[in-house]
């Protein structure tokens, strides 16, 4: 991989690998995922269904009342494509139950509640079909925080987590995502009009290629700014990757014993064999 442009033949061998090592050596054989109709849920599907072959592959779709019915459509369009195991829950009676205690509730902990509310319905699938949960985060989104805690930034595993939005529309391209996914306006659909970059206040592919450069090449703002990006840009993206950290991590535990979990006590051992 050398910048922003890939080897896709390449790239899809390793998330092909890496879905199939991982899955299996857990002991279980089936992968679990939200499809939200997005092109990030879409390419972890078409990755999940080479690796595990599309019947160990079960998506599911949690519309809210509000969402764009296009999303639904787009999501069936990628699971009738790979012939995957596909269901659509509603989850507008639970979301809409816990908001008529709060009903003051602004965008932002409605977004959040409907993103753990779906998490928590594919944890139970997951149990149910006996699979691990796949997660659709790319890294420009976890760079910058652009997800819920414990809702669509969890899973068991991440294919995507390490490859730019940038790269996502690439592999989606070399790997067949539909066409009507892949061009469609990035959106996390937790209400109506909503879109990612409008969010953001920038385009992905322009935080991609800041991000690539301050993360992955370690220059300095002086040189960030040197080679052309706007000060107040560069201070903007480095306010959400620093204010988003602790999103990355595990929940930090005090440490009181001499091997603590995550610090001292971090790799799988064969105990007992």
């Amino acid at each position: 991989m050398a910048g922003l442009t890939v080897n896709t033949n390449l790239l899809r061998r390793i998330l092909v690998g890496f879905v199939r090592d991982e899955v299996c050596k857990v002991g279980v054989r089936k992968g679990v995922l939200g499809l939200s109709g997005g092109i990030d849920s879409a390419l972890v599907a078409y990755i999940a269904a080479e690796a595990l072959g599309p019947e160990n592959v079960y998506a599911y779709c949690m519309p809210y009342r509000t969402s764009n019915p296009e999303s639904e459509a787009h999501a069936r369009l990628v699971a009738e494509s790979l012939g995957i195991n596909f269901k659509v829950i509603e989850i507008t009676p639970m979301i809409d139950a816990y908001f008529n205690i709060t009903p003051d509730a602004d965008n932002m902990r409605r977004g959040n509640k409907m993103a753990r509310e779906r998490m928590t319905i594919l944890y139970d699938h997951s149990a149910s079909v006996g699979g691990l949960v796949l997660g659709t985060s790319n890294k420009t989104e976890l760079l910058l925080g652009y997800g819920t805690l414990h809702g669509d930034m969890a899973s068991a595993l991440n294919p995507i987590g390490d490859i730019y939005k940038s790269q996502v529309w690439e592999l989606s391209e070399a790997m067949g995502v539909p066409r009507e996914v892949i061009e469609k306006k990035p959106s996390a659909d937790l209400w109506a009009g909503q879109t990612d970059e409008q969010e953001l206040g920038f385009t992905y592919r322009e935080a991609d290629e800041l991000l690539y450069r301050m993360v992955d090449q370690r220059m300095s703002r002086e040189e960030l700014i040197a080679v052309g990006f706007d000060a107040q840009f560069i201070d903007n993206v480095a306010r959400k990757v620093q204010g988003s950290h602790f999103k990355r991590r595990l929940p930090i535990i005090a440490k009181v014993s001499n091997r603590t979990i995550d610090r001292d006590f971090r790799y799988a051992r064969d105990w007992g064999k």
